[in-house]
């Protein structure tokens, strides 16, 4: 059995997966080399979003044995620096999407440009399959191995199948996602579809071992405000008079680290001076492994990196999705995480500094449900992603070393949805 579909029509379900390696056993899986000799190309658009998951499954096939060749565009090639056994090829690549007439023509030829590119380098390097991560820039590479007759699979991040994945999903062997539920998966692409999560970075990986602490009584209430990589201005408008508005009480244990824009910190700071809350700012926090630790609760926006990072640590989220990502996303992101009981979603058109306010003072002086909503995230989050994707790998290319019809290690991992 691949997939069940839910109740709207083009949301899959991934509930089982059947022939796959024992995605809870990596430290086994990693070290054996049975890509030695192989050669696999990667691909992914230039963004952080899609550059870390398609970065840390580079890394897991090299550790197999693999040679990868990443194809991407320039910029983010800053993203395979000093990757050993990963070699960048750099494509022409624009999009299309949001453009005017100008900026389609511009964005189609130089999607024309880095396909004739990827086709020529693949049709040399001749890898054994090509895992496409979204992006404009991944499209050369993917609808290359199409017309080469060579296997390829695509990972989503988001619960929305993105506009480059849609383009190759029809012909793609496997479908990766990193939610439970994905809408936009067309129906006859459904048995493809696997649940594998979205890789995190190992810092942020090991904190699913590590127990939620709530907030005592009388004790501090750690919160971790974060927008993301372009840091949200709406969290910076509203939280600060949010949070300054609760009761002296709870506002006196309060331990604030928010990122905010490098334009909004004076004013920012100005609104918490004389509030009694403990705070740090920053453009940019450095040290969000051991802040996501320390937290009781995230307030930040629904991308697909920190959605991954919430369930991978843990954490209880607040979630503000932002209202005009493409599909609208973020709001599915976020849903997703609300349904399963580990987060709350506030659209950005409701939040306000006195709902805020309201909800925070609700929240905060409820330690329970802060702890039923951590164990809820890390439940709907999948553990070993990066690792997952690998072993997806050797699955198209017949290398299963485990050579189980029905890996029942699959569902046990990590409270896997029945």
């Amino acid at each position: 059995m691949g997939v069940t579909v839910g109740d709207h029509p083009c949301t899959a379900v991934v509930l089982h997966v059947d022939k796959m390696t024992d995605f809870a056993n990596p430290e086994l899986s990693a070290a054996e080399t049975p890509l030695a000799g192989q050669v696999i190309a990667v691909t992914s658009g230039g963004t952080g979003g899609h550059m870390f998951p398609a970065v840390a499954l580079s890394k897991s096939l090299v550790r197999r044995g693999a040679q990868v060749l990443f194809f991407t565009d320039a910029r983010a090639a800053r993203y395979t620096e000093d990757v050993e056994g990963v070699e960048a090829v750099i494509l022409p690549a624009g999009g299309i999407a949001g453009k005017g007439i100008k900026g389609r023509l511009i964005g189609a030829a130089r999607l024309g440009l880095g396909t004739l590119k990827a086709r020529s380098r693949i049709k040399k390097a001749k890898p054994a399959a090509v895992i496409g991560f979204g992006g404009y820039a991944s499209i050369p590479a993917t609808m290359s191995a199409k017309w080469l007759g060579i296997p390829y699979a695509i990972h989503e991040q988001n619960a929305v199948l993105g506009r480059a994945n849609r383009l190759v999903a029809g012909n793609a062997q496997r479908i990766a996602t990193s939610f439970a539920k994905v809408r936009m998966i067309a129906p006859g692409d459904e048995a493809k579809v696997i649940w594998t999560g979205n890789p995190v970075r190992a810092e942020v990986a090991a904190l699913a071992s590590s127990e939620y602490d709530a907030p005592t009584n009388d004790g501090p209430i750690r919160l971790l405000i974060t927008g993301g990589s372009q840091g949200a201005r709406i969290l910076s408008e509203i939280l600060p008079t949010a949070l300054v508005n609760l009761p002296e009480g709870l506002r006196k244990r309060l331990v604030v680290t928010q990122q905010a824009r490098e334009e909004d910190l004076n004013a920012v700071r100005k609104t918490y001076d004389g509030s009694q809350i403990d705070v740090t700012l920053a453009s940019f926090i450095d040290d969000i492994p051991e802040r996501l630790r320390d937290c009781h609760l995230v307030i930040a926006r629904s991308g697909a990196s920190t959605v991954a990072e919430l369930t991978a640590a843990g954490r209880p989220g607040f979630l503000v999705p932002l209202p005009h990502a493409i599909d609208d996303h973020q709001r599915y992101n976020a849903q997703q995480v609300e349904d399963a009981g580990g987060a709350w979603l506030m659209p950005q058109d409701r939040f306000s500094s006195e709902a805020v306010t309201d909800r925070l003072a609700k929240l905060l002086t409820n330690p329970a449900a802060l702890t039923r909503a951590a164990k809820a995230a890390k439940s709907s989050g999948r553990a070993n992603a990066a690792e997952r994707l690998a072993d997806m790998v050797l699955d198209m290319l017949g290398l299963n070393p485990a050579g189980s019809p029905d890996n029942k290690n699959m569902t046990q991992d990590r409270g896997d949805m029945q």
